[in-house]
């Protein structure tokens, strides 16, 4: 499936009366699962072991 495929498919998803934010904030979150979930597969991810040390030291400051 092609970008411009992807992207109409998201669009005819949404409500009728969606507006333009609507359109764009949902292609964004797309957009950015996808750009993480590929991050992933390529090594890039955090372990989970990080993110509870990070939640941590936000949590104790």
């Amino acid at each position: 499936m092609t970008t411009k495929e992807k992207a109409i498919k998201i669009i005819q998803e949404l409500p009728e009366d969606a507006i333009r934010e609507d359109i764009q904030e949902r292609i964004d979150f797309i957009t950015g699962v996808r750009k993480g979930l590929r991050e992933l597969d390529e090594g890039k991810g955090i372990s989970h072991e990080q993110i509870r040390e990070e939640f941590r030291e936000w949590f104790s400051s």
